[in-house]
């Protein structure tokens, strides 16, 4: 183990995590970033999400995401504020994390998966999460070849435009599938809503099953069998049944819940709500002194670009704040001793 400690470490290389590392660059604080091994950036929704349309400056790019971020990592390294302060272990991640004590200092120690420590004063988590996918004949293959683009759907606020003229398929059996059918059709004014609850018993509220009722959205609750189109050709045209029912859609989105990434944040004894999203105060802090998280991770926020950016930039401005008081109280002490030796040689 090196006993170099490093200002901040974040953990993560999507959206939030990308933006936490520029963001650290530009107030010139020391970083050691671990972007993800090909395993985790597997999982992740940053790999995962490819169109975006929300978002200015991403409309054009293919992986928005991805893309975006290795055009702000090249430019990173090649500025000269990078040099000795932005430090990459590209292909590694984190398994362990842990507070020791070192000196008078409470310092985080992380191993990762190749099994190199490093130590670190302040840790910004950016692990996000994953949606769901449903398992389908005992595999979730029948559904990535539409997953993401723009044929199987899965944020309301990102995609629902996507959903303007078309009959729509939702699947998931919780209130909240119900309200992501029942907020398209008022939003979009669809032709026709579907709710697939793919094998499980819903158990509607009230208010719920009246809207259902109101706006003539079906609800089958027989598992599904097929997924039928052409995802190469941008063309979902039915979803097949097991009851042997056919169900026409042009568009699919998939409400069944989300993988929260929040390993690292429960090993530490953080707070974390009951969905297992970690809460923070509103500079990003978790319950535990110097953790903060940004991005998909993080409680009570909304699961966007945008905001994790600007998460990111809250996160990293309080601790530069932090960084810089702890150097001014450090460098007036020694200007008070430099002061009060002239004194004595007077």
């Amino acid at each position: 183990m090196s006993s170099k400690i490093y200002e901040i470490t974040v953990i993560g290389g999507g959206a939030a995590g990308m933006m936490s590392v520029n963001r650290a660059i530009l107030n010139n604080d020391e970083v050691l970033f671990f972007p993800g091994d090909a395993k985790t950036q597997k999982r992740s929704r940053a790999r995962w999400v490819k169109k975006v349309d929300n978002v200015p400056g991403l409309l054009g790019l293919e992986r928005a995401i991805t893309d975006s971020n290795k055009v702000m990592l090249d430019w990173l390294q090649a500025n000269t504020l990078s040099e000795k302060k932005l430090h990459l272990k590209s292909q590694e991640s984190i398994k362990s994390i842990r507070k020791i004590m070192m000196g008078d200092k409470n310092i985080f120690e992380l191993t990762s998966f190749k099994d190199e420590t490093f130590l670190s004063e302040y840790v910004v988590l950016c692990t996000g999460m994953m949606d769901v996918q449903p398992v389908i004949n005992e595999t979730i293959r029948p559904i990535l070849p539409f997953a993401n683009k723009q044929l199987a759907l899965y944020c309301l606020r990102c995609d629902g435009h996507l959903n303007v003229g078309k009959t729509l398929a939702v699947m998931g059996e919780t209130n909240s599938a119900a309200w992501v059918a029942v907020m398209n059709y008022e939003r979009y004014q669809l032709p026709k809503v579907i709710l697939l609850t793919h094998g499980k018993t819903p158990k509607y509220s009230q208010e719920i099953l009246e809207l259902l009722a109101m706006y003539k959205i079906e609800v089958h609750e027989s598992p599904v069998k097929e997924i039928l189109g052409d995802a190469k050709e941008k063309i979902l045209k039915s979803v097949v049944l097991e009851s042997g029912q056919t169900i026409a859609c042009e568009s699919l989105f998939v409400s069944m819940g989300v993988m929260v990434y929040n390993e690292l944040a429960v090993a530490l004894g953080a707070s974390i709500d009951e969905r297992g999203f970690v809460v923070t105060n509103n500079t990003g802090e978790t319950t535990i002194d110097h953790l903060y998280v940004a991005g998909d991770l993080r409680a009570n926020a909304k699961k966007q670009i945008y905001t994790a950016w600007d998460q990111a930039v809250d996160c990293l401005d309080h601790i530069n704040q932090r960084l810089r008081s702890e150097r001014r109280e450090k460098n007036l002490r020694e200007y008070r001793k430099n002061l009060a030796g002239l004194s004595e040689i007077k």
